[in-house]
C-alpha cells in the first residue's frame, strides 16, 4: 500500500509539473523579452561579465525551448533574474 501512494505521488507530481507548462503564446512573448535583455546585457561591458548559462543565451528558440516546459511562474522568475542583473550593472 505504501508503494501505491508512493507511486501516486510521483505521478501527480509529473502531471502538475506538465498540466501548468506554459503556452506558445506566452513562451513567444516570455522569449522576445529575454533575448532583449540578452542584447541590452551584451551592449553593457559592465554586465558582460556575468553572462553564462543559458538564462543570457542570445538564441530565441533557446528561450522558447525551455519555457514552453516550464511552469509560468519559473518563467516569470528568470525573466525577473536578468531584470535584476542589469538593473545591478547598470549602476
Amino acid at each position: 500500500m505504501r508503494t501505491f501512494f508512493i507511486l501516486l505521488g510521483i505521478s501527480l507530481t509529473v502531471f502538475a509539473s506538465h498540466a501548468f507548462a506554459a503556452d506558445p503564446g506566452f513562451c513567444s512573448n516570455y522569449s522576445t523579452a529575454a533575448v532583449r535583455q540578452v542584447q541590452a546585457a551584451r551592449e553593457n561591458p559592465a554586465c558582460r561579465p556575468g553572462l553564462m548559462g543559458t538564462r543570457w543565451s542570445p538564441d530565441y528558440r533557446v528561450h522558447y525551448g525551455w519555457c514552453i516546459t516550464a511552469p509560468y511562474g519559473a518563467a516569470e522568475e528568470e525573466r525577473e533574474m536578468r531584470k535584476r542583473y542589469l538593473q545591478s550593472c547598470r549602476g
